[in-house]
């Protein structure tokens, strides 16, 4: 995690972001070992927080392998 990111719970994302919805973080995080997005989700205890900046590195990191 970089110094200038934040860690954003799943059900307070919406307030700092348009996309993805609840429902879509929910998809990824569930299939987060087979998708690319683990290292953007962090656990404390059952709560799930979302490393903002990890989180569109991750994008980034899946468009550069997207089609031409």
């Amino acid at each position: 995690m970089t110094t200038n990111s934040k860690l954003i719970p799943v059900t307070k994302w919406p307030e700092f972001h348009t996309w993805p919805t609840i429902g879509g973080l929910r998809h990824l995080i569930f299939h987060e070992n087979s998708n690319g997005f683990s290292s953007a989700f962090k656990r404390v205890g059952r709560r799930v927080l979302i490393d903002e900046a990890e989180f569109f590195a991750c994008v980034a990191r899946q468009n550069q392998g997207g089609v031409k």
